[in-house]
């Protein structure tokens, strides 16, 4: 910025998702709902959500640079943040699974030593210094030709990508719990509030 003070273009991305991305950080949650069963969702269904597919991410990137566009951007979506509840059930649309969500607070998750964004991959509660994570203003993003597919379409992206991956790499995931972990967990959970 010192060197191109009016000619710089910045775009700081979020969690990038979709296919191809080895991470399996939202990898993670279409495979895992896709396995069906009881699914553990992490703190709130209100609790907010914002990534980006990786297409719209590019997408977007060439067009700024084609157009000349400086200035500094956030490269996460949607435009408006999207509640845990609407990710996970948005997932689930795209499978056949037989699939239910309990929610598990953030609390008897940190005392059974479940972390977020490692084990529950992609969420952060709204904790005292998180208050502020994916709650983006993207109007400028927007306003820059900013676009967003469907969640539908990258999860089912998503899973096709994961599927096509050898066996092996299938499955060993790079992020998330164990079923077994996730089993413990959920009993645990029950246990508490039964």
């Amino acid at each position: 910025m010192e060197v191109f003070p009016d000619g710089h273009l910045i775009v700081r991305p979020g969690l990038i998702i979709g296919p191809g991305d080895p991470t399996d950080r939202f990898t993670y949650w279409p495979v895992r709902i896709h396995r069906g069963g009881e699914v553990l969702a992490p703190g709130e269904p209100t609790d907010p959500i914002q990534n980006i597919d990786v297409r719209d991410l590019c997408e977007w990137m060439i067009r700024m640079a084609e157009n000349g566009t400086v200035g500094e951007y956030n490269g996460v979506g949607p435009a408006i943040s999207r509640p845990w509840a609407e990710m996970l059930y948005g997932i689930r649309a795209v499978t056949t699974a037989e699939t239910t969500f309990t929610w598990v607070p953030y609390d008897f998750l940190t005392e059974m030593e479940i972390r977020p964004y490692s084990h529950m991959p992609a969420w952060m509660p709204p904790i005292p210094g998180r208050e502020g994570f994916a709650r983006f203003d993207l109007t400028p993003e927007v306003e820059s030709g900013l676009t967003f597919r469907p969640l539908a379409v990258t999860a089912k992206d998503t899973l096709d990508f994961h599927f096509s991956r050898p066996t092996e790499r299938q499955a060993e995931l790079r992020a998330g719990v164990s079923a077994e972990r996730e089993a413990e967990v959920l009993a645990a959970w029950h246990a508490r509030a039964g």
